[in-house]
């Protein structure tokens, strides 16, 4: 490596992409434009970045696989950037960056190839698919080093997700000691981007992530009331948050049923009173006209409500409707999403702090592209969000000061590969 290529590497991983442009601005050898696509994805300048890397990976060729390897790896950290998530990756998963990620740990790489699975990891946690992030980063022991086994920057980033994982798991006590690991990593990086990610993380912790619906109006919870919550064997919790209910340690999800779940949301924020018969047919089946058919109806889906959760709760028919009766003479709690509905989790994800694509958000939430652009529009119109750039290069980004948490987090620089 020459002098201008290691002083530009050293300025990269200080975070200091100016000066490393000043040093390689000018060259078109391979390591030159690796160096100048990191410094661009730096500077945020997200396409001409991946255009330099993929020039630089086609440029150092087979004979070369660690550097071609490494360019795949920084590249697919600037696709998490922009939050291209389909880039180089079908339904089975990135495979691609987990090729690149085995050749740089068998070429002696290990730090790069934990970096590559980090940004893998990352990527499905932000499409929810988190027993996969867990399962990847079991497989890579290097993820659960000492903080002073492995370069700052990177220990960040690895603590950084591991923080991520707890709190999607509401494992508040591991969240916390893994953010506490990820600053002193980011302390000792001296990266002010770095810096300021985990700092964001630390602030939305204490940042409303719930709502609590009773007889007396809604409370905002954070993360750590809402897993003291769940942890109460003395409470039925019905979470809309997740869509399933907890009772005695148990969980029953119903993201798959969701007219079962609606009823059962209807009758617990009923409790401990019953639910008329004509309301639970407006809210679940949308018709404010009822005739014979909504109410048979409606008595099939309370049949097999009561059958569903019967090891946690009866429903008990009454002369106006029905009524939830919690086993073992528990409480009954309603968690609700800070915001409801679709733009609820569009606002989620956008709180993140990044720029995201409509067809991003829509491969996240599972909705097509027509739905995603609608529900935008109307946050548009509201304030809530603004689009940058135009046509292709149209991104979404979220007006500043939302007032809710989102546990997703922002991808660090990419560290020099």
């Amino acid at each position: 490596m020459d002098s201008m290529i290691a002083a530009a590497a050293r300025a990269l991983a200080a975070g200091d992409a100016l000066t490393a442009l000043q040093r390689v601005a000018l060259r078109d050898d391979p390591p030159a434009l690796a160096l100048r696509g990191i410094a661009m994805a730096q500077l945020g300048e997200h396409l001409r970045a991946r255009a330099l890397l993929r020039r630089a990976a086609r440029a150092f060729g087979a004979h070369e696989p660690v550097a071609r390897a490494r360019c795949v790896v920084a590249e697919a950290e600037v696709a998490l950037a922009q939050r291209d998530l389909g880039a180089g990756t079908g339904k089975a998963g990135p495979a691609p960056l987990l090729a690149a990620a085995h050749t740089l740990q068998a070429r002696g790489d290990a730090a790069n190839a934990l970096l590559a699975r980090l940004v893998a990891a990352r990527r499905l946690i932000l499409l929810g698919r988190l027993p996969e992030a867990s399962a990847l980063l079991a497989a890579a022991p290097q993820a659960d080093a000492a903080p002073t086994r492995l370069p700052a920057p990177l220990a960040a980033v690895a603590a950084l997700t591991r923080a991520e994982l707890a709190l999607r798991a509401l494992q508040v006590d591991a969240a916390h000691a893994a953010l506490r690991q990820a600053e002193r990593a980011a302390g000792h990086a001296e990266v002010p981007a770095l810096q300021a990610e985990v700092a964001r993380a630390r602030a939305r912790l204490g940042q409303p992530a719930a709502r609590l619906l009773g007889p007396g109006g809604e409370q905002p919870l954070r993360l750590q009331d809402v897993a003291a919550l769940r942890a109460s064997g003395g409470t039925l919790v019905v979470d809309a948050c997740r869509h399933g209910v907890h009772a005695g340690g148990g969980w029953l999800p119903l993201a798959r049923r969701p007219v079962l779940f609606a009823l059962l949301r209807a009758l617990a924020q009923a409790w401990p009173g019953d639910a008329d018969r004509e309301a639970l047919i407006a809210a679940v089946f949308r018709t404010r006209h009822p005739d014979e058919t909504h109410r048979a109806r409606l008595r099939v889906e309370m049949g097999r409500l009561r059958k569903l959760i019967a090891p946690l709760a009866g429903v008990e028919a009454t002369a106006r409707g029905f009524a939830l009766r919690p086993q073992g003479g528990r409480g009954v709690a309603v968690l609700a999403p800070p915001v409801e509905g679709e733009q609820g989790a569009l606002l989620a994800l956008l709180a993140d702090g990044a720029a995201w694509s409509t067809s991003a958000l829509a491969l996240a939430l599972g909705d097509s592209q027509r739905t995603v652009q609608r529900a935008l529009a109307e946050l548009e119109t509201a304030g809530q969000v603004r689009a940058v750039g135009q046509a292709r290069a149209r991104r979404w980004v979220a007006a500043p000061l939302v007032g809710f948490t989102t546990i997703l987090l922002l991808p660090a620089a990419p560290p020099n590969p």
